[in-house]
């Protein structure tokens, strides 16, 4: 039920094109990683792979990057992620930074997001930004590095899995032809095809509630970065209403139909326009405005139950729906990406048994539960599911102004990495124990300044492709732990802790050792470093044979 009025984004049409086939219509040679879908889920995997040393062939249904409003807002983390893909500096060019957000009780201001944010963050808690945008330099990256290989107006059209591989039939205006590939990593959406191949189904909850969306252009220079709620606003009795602040001159409005409305009726553009018009006029705003773009919404909170089938894995909306409520949708999709991609390709490259792979599909269906966990509590807030509900969240609005501790339960609960705290990948745990601060394993490296060679440089863009294992101390004084192309190892003594947060933020001391994973999730971590024990946990990863050492893998 999506309708364009305008221009969102200016898409460049792309052709198909066919690689070099046999009598049989079959590409010739074997593709090692086949990733279907382009958008930022498969795009990120592909980036994540070239970063890894595999190429990979991505297969796009589409002749664009997407049209009309997606994603809207990415996290700390998801910008960190882009950091290492190459992009950070593109996407938050034209991005509209921002730490806070209000929620409205009718017109009264009741609670005040505020995420957190210090001086040891180099990036803001959050970025409005349009997806379209972020996609397209996601493809102008791809075509810079030269391992990905982009095929547009592609369409998979039967998928058949085997021990050794998978092979994909393709249809294309150029024509049809099959492909055989080691791995396939389906991130072709919420409408998976190869998901529906495989008779997979995702379980999980729709909720009721129903949104319009509608993206409309106009001046906005005096309006703030961020997230705007009204709960029962005097332009929207008894409904609520969304109101973020877009690149582009772009604000987008999500507002809830009531029950009794008929959506067909309610999707009328006038019917939609009126009421973009009746909460405008509450906020004494009279500009003229533009439509762009409207869809209807309906949450959704499903996930597959396991990530990995074979040689066919999942991300994204392919593996999971997540309700738009937090921000958590897209952010998590990248988040699969990161964990995925450096698994998958030490896994490709021989470094790094199959059952690798397997904790990618444990560590993000738990991610994926908790952000359903969160984002549904979010969407009943935004949408209760019964009377009694209404009435206990309406009395919580009424309450939080005057009462702080019961504003705290209209937190709309931002997205964040969630700590993979039961990871079948940490290790020692007996050891972790013996911190009395600092990120357990299975959490994400927090950011901090250090100087590198006396040079000002931040602590998460000084970790290597692989295992980085930071040593607090001296380097003379460093466990000898064998470093190789899958690990390296960052000095941090005192003079690299120019703020004298550093140690105190990891309650580290002289001596102390955190071993950090390629996707900066840390693995583990020894008060008082021993050398065989990191050595151990790196091999207890990789799942190599207990003969084979971490040196001699890196050499192949």
């Amino acid at each position: 039920m999506e309708t364009t009025f305008a221009e969102y984004f200016p898409c460049e049409q792309h052709a198909a094109r066919l690689p070099e086939l046999d009598e049989r219509h079959h590409q010739r040679g074997r593709t090692r990683v086949a990733v279907v879908g382009g958008g930022p889920t498969g795009l990120a995997v592909a980036l994540g792979l070239a970063r890894h040393g595999v190429a990979a062939t991505v297969l796009e249904a589409d002749a664009t990057v997407c049209t009309g409003s997606r994603a809207g807002a990415f996290t700390r983390r998801t910008i960190e992620i882009f950091e290492r893909l190459g992009i950070a500096d593109e996407v938050l060019r034209t991005g509209l930074a921002w730490r806070s957000g209000t929620t409205y009780w009718r017109e009264q201001a009741v609670f005040q997001l505020e995420m957190p944010h210090d001086d040891d963050q180099q990036y803001l808690p959050a970025v409005s930004q349009l997806q379209n945008r972020i996609e397209q330099v996601m493809v102008e990256q791809a075509q810079r590095g030269g391992q990905v290989d982009l095929r547009w107006r592609s369409q998979v059209a039967a998928v058949e899995p085997g021990e050794q591989g998978v092979r994909l039939a393709v249809t294309t205006p150029a024509g049809d032809y099959t492909l055989d590939a080691d791995w396939v990593v389906a991130c072709d959406g919420g409408r998976s095809r190869v998901r529906g191949a495989l008779g997979l189904a995702l379980e999980g909850t729709r909720h009721a509630g129903r949104y319009v969306i509608i993206d409309v252009r106009m001046a906005t220079d005096d309006l703030p970065a961020g997230r705007r709620c009204w709960f029962d606003p005097p332009s929207r009795p008894g409904g609520t209403v969304l109101m973020y602040k877009k690149p582009d001159g772009m604000v987008r409005f999500d507002y809830q139909l009531a029950e009794d409305e008929d959506e067909t009726l309610e999707m009328q553009p006038e019917r939609v326009f009126e009421r973009v018009n009746a909460h405008l006029a509450m906020l004494g705003c009279s500009r003229p405005w533009t439509p762009v773009w409207m869809t209807l919404y309906r949450a959704s909170a499903m996930t597959l139950a396991g990530y990995r089938h074979g040689r066919v894995l999942f991300a994204g909306d392919a593996a999971h729906l997540v309700p738009i409520f937090g921000v958590r949708g897209m952010n998590s999709a990248i988040d699969d990406a990161h964990n995925l991609a450096w698994k998958l390709a030490w896994v490709v490259r021989g470094l790094a048994g199959e059952r690798l792979l397997d904790s990618y599909s444990e560590e993000r269906v738990y991610a994926a539960r908790e952000n359903l966990r969160y984002a549904s509590q979010s969407a009943e807030f935004m949408a209760p599911p019964s009377a009694p509900q209404r009435l206990l969240r309406d009395a919580v609005l009424s309450l939080a102004r005057a009462h702080p501790w019961v504003a705290q339960l209209a937190n709309p609960r931002q997205h964040s990495a969630i700590p993979l705290v039961h990871s079948p990948l940490n290790a020692f745990a007996e050891r972790s124990q013996e911190f009395a601060a600092g990120p357990a394993p299975g959490e994400v490296l927090p950011e901090c300044r250090i100087r590198i060679a006396g040079r000002p440089a931040w602590l998460t863009r000084s970790l290597g492709t692989g295992f980085t294992a930071l040593w607090f101390g001296e380097p003379e004084q460093a466990p000898p732990v064998r470093c190789g192309a899958l690990l390296t190892r960052l000095d941090l003594p005192r003079s690299a802790d120019p703020t004298q947060r550093l140690y105190p933020k990891f309650g580290a001391g002289e001596g102390s050792l955190y071993l950090v994973r390629p996707d900066g999730h840390v693995l583990a971590r020894w008060r008082e470093a021993r050398g065989e024990e990191v050595m151990q946990a790196l091999q207890r990863v990789l799942a190599l044979p207990a003969a084979a050492s971490v040196a001699s893998s890196a050499a192949h």
